[in-house]
């Protein structure tokens, strides 16, 4: 090769990867993080904490209660809102006292908060956590789960063992049994699965009582939208819904007269349900805090209501990476958002950052639960002591790893609402 060649292709190279060098993304915290950056410096407790944001929970409720159809409950999903205060504060706003639970120790601390609450299990529970459920209650608790339980039955072995459990406990149960309305998980999968089931519940009215089902459609709208649209998802799973319910007023049509308990829907599918759904009760959670993965088109109504707050215990000008070459001063001369360094007190959570804009984890230094290193640039301007805001992923998993949650409320943490407890296996 000619050097007038080489020459230009050099500098031919150069030019196009000037123009291929990221943009500078970074900027302050604007006014709403800012205010909670100063009030977390002078009052916070110097460690990260999780956030809810009241007035945005409060405006998620509302927008919640207006999707559902004229003939729909709610139920109120725990898992996703895991602390006592935090699911009393959304039952006070959206006037449900249904909840929705999947771990006992939540549902021994919620009936002695709420008694008056109505409960249905959102997942199977193994015979030894109901029974442990009964046993912490004990014979005098004002919550009677007779009429105020329901326990989710996914199969014949199941159901009796749970025949069992009625017996030992002197007790009528309330069966609600789990149909797989195409997300395949377990439940029934056949409409003539239910026959023996009623057959073994009807012949045991002491102890058994059937008190509807439940569909959860979690897959409806996960597919591309060239496979499979969510409304056209949506319509499927009523169409199997209905099946379940015809087949059981053809069992007995009895049924027909009683109020039973038909529960679909999760977050990212309730706007889907309109006054001519099957079902007649829909539950929720995750959109009133509306954790990342809930950004969906059908939740635009919905602010994000959760966020983790980190101080920054380390500002440090430049990108010094561990080892012998260069690697961080040719990574920050190349990309101006790796030109601050931060570490921050804790971190590798299920979460991303939010504010200041354009910070970044370094995937190179790696991660860590102790100090967590993030670049930006030199706009987003943070220092020692300032908060690097986050938010959650999902909210059920993280919002029980910060000890109790800081209530932010017109411009100031107005409470403190404690987490529900994992249990101590006792």
């Amino acid at each position: 090769m000619k050097r007038r060649h080489f020459l230009f292709g050099a500098g031919a190279l150069a030019v196009g990867g000037w123009w291929l060098r990221p943009d500078n993304r970074g900027a302050a915290h604007n006014a709403y993080f800012q205010s909670l950056n100063d009030t977390l410096k002078q009052h916070g407790p110097g460690r990260p904490l999780m956030l809810i944001d009241r007035q945005r929970l409060i405006g998620n409720c509302r927008a919640l209660v207006q999707m559902l159809p004229s003939h729909c409950q709610l139920r109120i999903v725990a898992k996703s809102l895991p602390s006592v205060p935090l699911i009393q504060e959304v039952m006070t706003h959206t006037g449900s006292q249904r909840v929705m639970v999947f771990h006992q120790p939540f549902m021994n601390a919620l009936v002695d908060a709420e008694p008056g609450a109505d409960l249905l299990l959102g997942k199977p529970m193994p015979i030894q956590a109901a029974r442990r459920f009964y046993t912490e209650l004990g014979d005098t608790h004002p919550f009677k789960p007779d009429q105020q339980l329901q326990w989710l039955i996914d199969s014949p072995t199941r159901l009796e063992q749970y025949l069992t459990l009625a017996r030992e406990q002197n007790r009528q149960l309330n069966i609600n049994i789990e149909i797989d309305v195409g997300l395949h998980r377990g439940g029934l999968t056949d409409p003539q699965q239910l026959d023996a089931m009623i057959e073994l519940i009807e012949a045991h009215p002491e102890q058994l009582r059937f008190s509807g089902f439940m569909g959860y459609d979690a897959h409806v709208g996960k597919l591309p939208a060239f496979i499979q649209s969510a409304e056209e998802g949506h319509r499927e799973t009523e169409a199997i819904y209905q099946r379940y319910i015809d087949r059981l007023y053809q069992l007995n049509p009895a049924y027909q007269q009683q109020t039973l308990c038909f529960n679909g829907a999760g977050s990212p599918t309730v706007a889907l349900y309109d006054n001519t759904t099957v079902v007649n009760e829909l539950s929720a959670g995750s959109c009133l805090v509306k954790a990342s993965d809930f950004d969906l088109p059908l939740l635009k109504d919905f602010q994000p209501a959760a966020f983790i707050a980190a101080p920054v215990l380390k500002q440090l000008d430049g990108l010094a990476l561990p080892g012998p070459l260069p690697l961080g001063e040719l990574w920050q001369g190349w990309d101006s958002n790796r030109r601050r360094t931060y570490f921050i007190y804790g971190g590798y959570w299920k979460a991303e950052p939010v504010s200041p804009p354009g910070i970044q984890a370094n995937p190179v230094y790696g991660v860590s639960t102790n100090q967590m290193m993030y670049n930006g640039s030199p706009d987003t301007a943070l220092q020692v002591d300032d908060q690097l805001f986050f938010r959650p992923t999902q909210s059920e998993f993280v919002l029980l790893q910060f000890g109790d949650l800081a209530v932010w409320d017109n411009r100031a943490l107005a409470d403190w609402w404690p987490p529900l407890s994992q249990g101590n296996g006792a």
